[in-house]
């Protein structure tokens, strides 16, 4: 089965089942009813307890845990820009912006109270969090596709910002795990975790990590949204080749 089949089958599921939430369309992941139960379910993890600087997409379903990651004094960086552009951030520091920060969740006023930092001057990440469209129970998952989920994470992975072992997790809604195959590149990101509103899921570690930016391996679609940024960092990009560590 395609990767585009098994996302139009996701949205089909969730919308069929009247479980699709808004907004439940757009260029982001699907929202679900019980994502903030899902997202309840997750903070009982250790993973998420030991967090102190997390990265969290700005999909609608994880709008729970970046609220619960500012009421807890964790700082997120929100992957922003288009495909086109370099991966920049915004850091949202509860310690720094005080009464602002729980404005800060969504993305248009992260960029009015966060902070524009580069992937040089993140932290050591403790925690991925990403949106998805499906995921199985071996830790395969599908986002809406392009590539820049896994640019990102082969560009951090890179520069010592994520390690093999930091987790990434993802929220989704129990219709959205799948017992099909998800075909997975040397590229792909699989997931640790896929919490449901009611299960978490341990995925195994059968899916080696990218440990850097694999740009002869990512999608057609994506290699081509990214040419310009590429074409513009040509002796940058000699640098971000699968390390050793």
């Amino acid at each position: 089965m395609s990767k585009d089949t098994i996302r139009r089958r996701a949205i089909e599921r969730l919308e069929r089942g009247g479980l699709a939430r808004f907004p439940s369309e757009g260029r982001s992941v699907p929202n679900f009813r019980g994502a903030e139960n899902a997202a309840a379910l997750l903070r009982r993890l250790t993973i998420w307890r030991r967090a102190r600087a997390i990265k969290c997409e700005v999909s609608a379903p994880q709008v729970w845990l970046r609220r619960a990651a500012i009421a807890e004094g964790k700082t997120l960086y929100l992957p922003i820009g288009n495909q086109h552009s370099e991966p920049s951030f915004l850091e949202v520091d509860p310690a720094r912006l005080g009464s602002h920060a729980w404005r800060a969740v969504s993305l248009r006023n992260a960029v009015r109270y966060g902070r524009l930092v580069t992937a040089e001057q993140l932290p050591s990440l403790d925690l991925v969090i990403t949106g998805a469209l499906a995921v199985n129970r071996q830790g395969a998952m599908l986002g809406r596709g392009g590539g820049r989920f896994d640019l990102e994470y082969g560009l951090l992975r890179h520069l010592g910002k994520i390690r093999e072992y930091t987790p990434v997790v993802t929220t989704v809604h129990s219709v959205q795990v799948i017992d099909e195959r998800i075909p997975m590149r040397a590229h792909d990101v699989p997931v640790d975790f896929a919490v449901t509103p009611d299960n978490v899921i341990a995925a195994p570690s059968l899916y080696p990590r990218p440990r850097g930016v694999l740009w002869d391996l990512l999608s057609s679609e994506g290699a081509k949204s990214l040419s310009s940024w590429r074409g513009q960092n040509r002796e940058r990009n000699q640098r971000l080749k699968p390390g050793r560590g």
